[in-house]
């Protein structure tokens, strides 16, 4: 089995793809979203971050993190999240998925996929490009027409800022193209 590493780089920023256990389409439920904005938040108290950017979509989320200059454990953080919504939430849930005998060798539920995908952010403009992909993704997927409709992203608060228009989307992004994460 191969060892994944990642890169534990003190201080980076992190774009991060978490999937649900066999793509459920349960985050944007009520009880999906307060297990994941508590999970998040419980963690950020013992092991900080901030979150740059953030889309959750039915069967995953994206975002952007930024760690401490401290600290590069990004792992640590997914892990407890996962765990805290698993933990608190899981059976509220009511996932029907089955477990497979992996799994429960490794005592993990039916909520998250195993891993989550991670690319360290070299510079502003792929930070800019990764904030860009986040916020577009429901377009991508379907989800609305714009990208200010689809209401669990962060699009929103970046638009109050002024870090984004308010008709920004309205067409395809440039910066877009050369993300392919090939696991959407």
């Amino acid at each position: 089995m191969p060892n994944y590493r990642r890169s534990g780089m003190h201080g980076g920023t992190f774009f991060i793809t978490q999937v649900t256990y066999q793509r459920q389409p349960w985050l944007c439920t009520e009880i999906g979203r307060t297990a994941l904005r508590h999970a998040l938040g419980h963690v950020r108290q013992s092991h900080p971050f901030d979150i740059d950017a953030f889309v959750l979509l039915p069967d995953h989320f994206h975002c952007v993190w930024t760690l401490p200059h401290n600290d590069g454990d990004l792992s640590k953080r997914m892990r407890l999240v996962k765990r805290v919504v698993t933990k608190y939430y899981g059976h509220a849930l009511g996932l029907s998925a089955d477990v497979s005998a992996s799994r429960e060798k490794r005592k993990e539920g039916n909520v998250w996929q195993r891993r989550f995908w991670e690319h360290l952010i070299r510079d502003e403009s792929d930070f800019a490009a990764h904030c860009d992909y986040i916020h577009y993704n429901p377009v991508r997927h379907g989800l609305c027409d714009t990208p200010q409709q689809w209401p669990f992203s962060s699009l929103h608060r970046l638009t109050k800022k002024g870090v984004y228009s308010p008709d920004w989307g309205g067409e395809e992004i440039k910066s877009l193209e050369y993300i392919n994460l090939g696991n959407e």
